[in-house]
């Protein structure tokens, strides 16, 4: 009698690398067809096929949500043409002019942007608040929001909050909890076995990985919530071409790879800047002076690629030091094979106010690198020659 071997449960490697293959009945293509038709024949009078419509669905983006779902461990998922358009889908879905928002006071700024101008439209309220503050977020709490933003670690500082006790509380008062994963990725970091209720990701970024489209994803622990997000989805248009699904599923096959050499390079640069004397200060949850290091260290599985630091002197000394770089470019994306820097104060952060910034701690000496795959005694060097003119 042959012995049974249980198939253990795949992992996150796998599931990234096989998503979409072996689905070709027609050739048995081993990598997916590029589904470019908008519609979709009837079997018959009346009677629809899987797909119909373009806006609705496709095979390339099914098999990507597939893909993401079960990387995150969700059980659905809605891919949308950008992150941006991922959170004005939920809150158009989710949302009422009565209902409360609670959003951290360092979020991303397309963010903040977003719910601030929506709110003052009336579309609902928002709040936000440092939610690395107890009081602050016990306070928020006892508003009755309808949801709850979490980004860790924030852009572009990198502080880490603890989303299991967050949730914990928000599920105590009937809140939904939406956690922002693009910076860890389902590789460092799972969401949904901490408490969250819904992720959201920039797939622009880490998830394709090769700066090359837009995209973004929502995913669901709960069947009935995503199928009434989903018909907003396909009510207002969110969706994104096949060809950029493709792209973004052919980019999911590395994502591993990719997201733990570009984090083995930050972990060198991090130590770098730290013993630069030029260097006011770096943000990286792996330094033990950070506030949010030892919740890293237990909801976390690595640190991530992404750090900030700020530079001695002024802003002119800033700028200087920005025109000298030969590796790292100039550009507010993240998460590509190659090295980015930027300076949220007249890039990602423009959009918000002064006082915002100075209140979430951004100031213009303030400059968050992305960590590409280059090799990383290069991207040291280049940083050391720029050092030079601050």
């Amino acid at each position: 009698m042959k012995k049974v071997v249980n198939q253990p449960e795949l992992s996150q490697r796998t599931i990234a690398v096989r998503g979409g293959l072996n689905t070709d009945s027609q050739h048995g293509a081993v990598i997916p067809k590029i589904s470019l038709t908008t519609c979709y024949r009837f079997e018959e009078f009346a009677k629809p096929r899987s797909f119909d419509y373009g806006r609705k669905s496709t095979p390339n983006r099914d098999a990507v949500q597939q893909t993401i779902a079960a990387l995150e461990g969700g059980v659905d998922a809605i891919l949308t043409n950008c992150g941006m358009s991922a959170i004005h889908l939920l809150s158009v879905a989710l949302l009422s002019p009565n209902d409360l928002v609670i959003a951290p006071y360092d979020c991303y700024g397309g963010s903040y942007r977003l719910f601030n101008s929506l709110s003052q439209k009336g579309y609902f309220k928002a709040k936000f608040i440092d939610q690395s503050d107890d009081e602050a977020v016990k306070e928020a709490l006892s508003l009755k929001p309808k949801l709850i933003l979490i980004e860790t670690p924030s852009n572009p500082l990198l502080r880490v909050v603890d989303i299991k006790k967050i949730a914990t509380l928000a599920h105590e008062i009937g809140a939904l909890v939406l956690v922002d994963n693009t910076f860890m990725t389902p590789i460092l970091q799972q969401p949904f076995t901490l408490g969250a209720d819904i992720i959201i990701h920039s797939c622009t970024k880490f998830l394709n990985g090769h700066s090359d489209l837009l995209a973004g994803i929502l995913v669901f622990k709960d069947q009935k919530l995503a199928d009434d997000v989903l018909w907003w989805s396909n009510n207002i248009g969110t969706a994104n071409s096949s060809f950029d699904t493709y792209l973004l599923q052919r980019g999911l096959r590395t994502l591993s790879l990719r997201v733990l050499a570009q984090q083995e390079s930050a972990m060198k640069i991090v130590d770098f800047l730290c013993h630069h004397p030029k260097i006011a200060a770096v943000h990286h949850p792996s330094l033990q002076s950070t506030s949010g290091h030892n919740i890293a260290k237990k909801q976390q599985k690595g640190y991530g690629s992404l750090l900030s630091f700020e530079l001695k002197g002024d802003a002119q000394k800033t700028r200087q030091f920005v025109e000298k770089l030969k590796i790292f470019t100039l550009a507010q994306s993240l998460g590509g094979t190659e090295s980015l820097i930027s300076h949220p104060t007249t890039m990602t952060h423009a959009g918000i106010s002064a006082e915002a910034r100075k209140a979430a701690g951004i100031s213009d000496q303030l400059l968050r690198i992305s960590v590409g795959l280059e090799d990383v005694n290069d991207l040291i060097y280049d940083l050391t020659q720029a050092l030079e003119y601050v």
